[in-house]
């Protein structure tokens, strides 16, 4: 029964709530046989997701899959997250133009923990099933590893856009890197997965977990994949290691200052991907951001409300609008702020407490934000050339570095 229209009036409301937003299902019809299936077996759904632990924060653009497998959840299916404890170890090359730093099984653990907590803000944990692929991954023999990777071509892999890319530019492509799609197909197998969902940078491996389920006599998963959501510059694609993300265990009046900094032509894109408005509010604020002047600044602070409330309780939305409101239009200084001891000495030296405030990376930026008057103290605006000052007049004081950064500095 693949099409979706034939399917009993439940169940085709159920597929046009998970087919909404998605950028490819494959095969053509695959979703709406496996919800057929799974309703005639009376059984849920295994919905396998691999996590990356890569690092410590997750973003609204990761975000984006995990409200989709959230839509499963509440259909009654069972999303199956796979933590790549093993596969960490190695680095997922996706859309990679060198070769991934390996991580340690210390640091994977470290960072999958935190991944997990922050998992749980969009989740049901009650329908969830947690399993670490060094479960079936660490025990494999190199006759187990020769013997599967039998299923995969060398001209398969290179159909990869980014290995193809790389290749063509003799840049080097490591063996562990052409094993990376092997392995987390394996994974699809390891936990006999219905459907697997990723963006659409993970198309490859995701395809690759179809034919290694096929050569173990396994039904096939069906692939969901989504749009990679840009980040802020409205450029790249979101990334904390670009500076251009929104992550979603931020506070409220952060989350909702960075989201007015999106670009206008990417605020229905951000309405769509990240937030739960209808179709309706999204055509709206297409227009309205289409419009320009003080609509268009309406919709995009309806957007922010929406992502900020979904990360975080009422009315922490409210508030963070209000918080913005205080610094971005009466310019006021932000009593909201963290304290931040000063360091010892008189005179204090300004980039260096910058730094040591967590206001800048370094203290050569402190310098570059100084001398591009970026820097105020309670509101006056400090010139270029103002490295030191007295003790005195900083401590009790509110430091800015821009309009988000922010910290009261005491003694």
């Amino acid at each position: 029964m693949s099409d979706p229209s034939a399917l009993p009036s439940h169940l085709e409301e159920a597929h046009r709530r998970l087919a909404a937003g998605a950028a490819q299902i494959l095969p053509e019809g695959g979703l709406a046989e496996k919800l057929a299936a799974a309703d005639r077996a009376g059984r849920p759904l295994r919905v396998k997701h691999g996590i990356d632990p890569s690092g410590t924060e997750l973003t609204i653009g990761h975000a984006v899959v995990l409200r989709k497998l959230r839509q499963f959840q509440d259909l009654g299916h069972l999303v199956v997250l796979v933590v790549g404890d093993f596969t960490g170890m190695v680095g997922d090359p996706s859309g990679q133009s060198i070769t991934r730093r390996q991580l340690t099984a210390a640091q994977t653990e470290a960072n999958s923990a935190t991944y997990l907590d922050q998992l749980m803000r969009v989740l049901d944990p009650d329908r969830i099933e947690v399993r670490r692929n060094s479960e079936w991954l660490a025990g494999m023999t190199l006759a187990d590893v020769v013997r599967e990777t039998a299923v995969l071509t060398v001209a398969q892999l290179l159909e990869r856009d980014d290995f193809a890319k790389r290749f063509a530019a003799h840049q080097p492509i490591s063996l562990s890197e052409f094993l990376y799609p092997f392995l987390q197909g394996y994974d699809s197998v390891a936990i006999e997965a219905d459907i697997e969902l990723g963006g659409t940078d993970q198309t490859y491996n995701l395809l690759v977990g179809r034919d290694l389920q096929r050569a173990h006599g396994q039904v096939q998963q069906v692939v969901l994949t989504l749009p990679l959501l840009e980040g802020l510059d409205g450029v790249q694609k979101m990334s904390k290691s670009l500076g251009n993300y929104v992550a979603i265990a931020e506070p409220a009046a952060e989350q909702f200052g960075k989201l007015m900094s999106i670009p206008d032509p990417l605020v229905a894109r951000y309405a769509t991907l990240a937030t739960d408005l209808g179709p309706d509010e999204v055509a709206g604020i297409e227009r309205a951001i289409a419009q320009g002047g003080s609509g268009a600044n309406a919709a995009k602070r309806q957007v922010a409300r929406a992502i900020v409330a979904l990360y975080h309780p009422d009315p922490a939305a409210e508030q963070a609008e209000a918080a913005f409101n205080q610094v971005f239009q009466r310019r006021e200084i932000p009593t909201d702020v963290p304290e931040v001891r000063l360091p010892d000495g008189d005179p204090v030296h300004l980039p260096a407490v910058l730094r040591a405030a967590g206001l800048v990376p370094s203290t050569s930026q402190a310098r570059r934000q100084l001398a591009d008057g970026a820097v105020r103290v309670d509101g006056t605006r400090l010139g270029p050339d103002t490295l030191d000052l007295p003790r005195a007049d900083l401590v009790g004081r509110v430091v800015q570095v821009g309009r988000r950064h922010a910290a009261r500095l005491i003694d």
